[in-house]
């Protein structure tokens, strides 16, 4: 036959045989044991031995500036792209500090998903999928035949033994993987042999694995709570910021509103002096007028616009505060349930003190736990500091509404009285229009508005602003915002500049609160 003939073909015989010996070895001594398997067992190692060479065989050369380079790190990361799960791994193998290498990377890939007990599955996947595989591994490698799949198979049965394997000490990168076939030469009698004397020390050894782990999950936990409040703290901040652009918004909209009233007492006057001329300037009279009427129009719809979006903001801040207390309300809650956690953890460090009294891994033990514990009052405390900008916030809304709910209204009953008086000059110049000949209306001409209704809102505004002047104006470099020369009269340097430029008087205050509450 010319594969038997054939060496490679030998090799992958050879490999799928010493695999099936591994198996079936590790998984005779694990349930004779009785158990959880660690590091420094024997068979483990050698099952990890074979697997990297069943891996290894038939692979790509990679041509680096180092040379050439042959690692099963490439077929192994296919996984997390056909099986969504072993994301996990692949992300805490990229996490592990001491790992420089690929092969160093891959030998701890296969550790884990041993102790997760999907290895058969992770296997399967990547074996079925031989046109991925193909970049990797030659055509008559391990992988790309029919030997593969045995071994994939073969590795359903690792599924009944539990494995606790700890990789931050152990150097995976320097590690020679060679195959001991000594082991397998051994009588299979003396696998079985147990000492008896040692059934106390593998429950205290189980205890030490499972407080180990136990801490582990709990230092992530505390990880995850506390980047949830730094993600808290800066939303609040961004939060304060967007009500302050708010007010400085609606400030501006006034002035605004303030520039349209002048300006269509402006016109009126114009088109009032305009009637007193000669019969044939009327029209270029109406024609200007009709066009100023369409500006008025037009920026009276753009004063609605703007309007509205500070409604629609001034809703979503709301919106977002409400979210913000349910957010500080789970985090409260998460940290009863840590502290709850914390203490079952020294319960259970206090019973196998009582086991371990010689050990030096207790005093280690209690050392992380009181860490947890200052770092969950610190937390708490950061917590009630989330709590109190909560309150400040909410404070300065309340004023926000107190100081300018009545302008927005009175604002919103102006521009009505506007879009009446525009209907009745429409009117009247509609009737103009149907009889030429007569004299242009009163209405048509118009009258100022009130002189006592704008004093009013210029007094109104003033209070607001009492340095306020039309004649001056001037930009704020923080908001951008235009005021008055008196307004933007104090300078701070701002984080785009070194040098001290002029801000408003919001923008002044929020400024000093921000630099005085920043650390030096």
């Amino acid at each position: 036959n010319r594969d038997e003939m054939d060496p490679i073909a030998i090799e992958r015989l050879n490999l799928m045989n010493m695999a099936k010996l591994s198996i079936k070895g590790l998984i005779e001594s694990a349930l004779n044991l009785g158990r959880t398997l660690d590091s420094d067992y024997a068979p483990l190692q050698q099952f990890f031995v074979v697997m990297e060479h069943c891996l290894k065989h038939g692979l790509k050369s990679k041509k680096t500036f180092l040379g050439q380079n042959k690692s099963f790190w490439g077929p192994l990361e296919l996984v997390e792209k056909l099986t969504p799960e072993a994301g996990e791994i692949t992300a805490s193998v990229k996490d592990l500090p001491g790992l420089k290498t690929p092969l160093g990377r891959g030998r701890a890939w296969l550790r884990l998903a041993l102790m997760q007990k999907k290895l058969s599955d992770y296997m399967k996947t990547i074996i079925n999928r031989k046109d991925l595989l193909s970049e990797f591994y030659e055509p008559n490698a391990l992988m790309m035949e029919e030997e593969g799949a045995v071994i994939a198979g073969l590795l359903v049965g690792l599924n009944v033994i539990d494995a606790n394997l700890c990789m931050k000490g152990e150097d995976l990168d320097s590690q020679v993987g060679v195959i001991d076939f000594s082991m397998y030469l051994k009588d299979s009698t003396h696998s079985s042999k147990s000492t008896e004397g040692d059934g106390q020390i593998t429950a205290i050894l189980d205890q030490k694995n499972y407080v180990e782990e136990l801490n582990r999950h709990l230092s992530a936990s505390v990880n995850n709570l506390q980047a949830k409040v730094d993600a808290l703290e800066k939303s609040n901040t961004k939060l304060t910021e967007e009500l302050a652009v708010a007010n400085n918004r609606i400030i501006t909209l006034q002035e605004e509103m303030e520039r349209g009233k002048e300006e269509s007492s402006y016109l009126v006057e114009s088109s009032h002096k305009a009637s007193r001329a000669d019969g044939t300037a009327n029209g270029q009279v109406l024609g200007e007028t009709r066009k100023q009427l369409k500006e008025e129009t037009q920026l009276r719809l753009d004063v609605e616009k703007e309007l509205e979006v500070q409604i629609g903001m001034k809703q979503e801040m709301e919106l977002s505060m409400k979210m913000l207390e349910k957010d500080i309300c789970e985090k409260h809650d998460a940290l009863v349930e840590l502290r709850q956690q914390l203490d079952e953890m020294r319960t259970l460090n206090h019973d196998v003190c009582l086991c371990l009294s010689g050990f030096d891994i207790i005093s280690r033990l209690e050392e992380k736990t009181n860490q947890m514990g200052s770092t969950i009052k610190q937390l708490e405390s950061r917590c009630k500091k989330a709590e109190r900008e909560r309150d400040l916030a909410d404070e300065a809304n309340r004023l926000f509404k107190q100081e300018f709910g009545d302008k927005i209204e009175s604002l919103q009953e102006e521009v009505e009285q506007l879009r009446r008086q525009r209907w009745l000059l429409e009117q009247e110049l509609r009737k103009w229009r149907e009889n030429p000949g007569g004299h242009i209306p009163e209405a048509l001409l118009g009258k100022p508005p009130p002189q006592r209704d704008m004093r009013q809102h210029v007094e109104d505004i003033r209070r607001v602003r009492p340095a306020f002047r039309f004649s001056v104006t001037q930009q704020c470099k923080n908001c951008s915002g235009v005021f008055c020369e008196n307004c933007v009269a104090n300078e701070l340097p701002l984080p785009s500049s070194i040098n001290p430029e002029h801000v408003c008087d919001v923008c002044y205050s929020q400024l000093l609160q921000q630099y005085s509450s920043s650390p030096s």
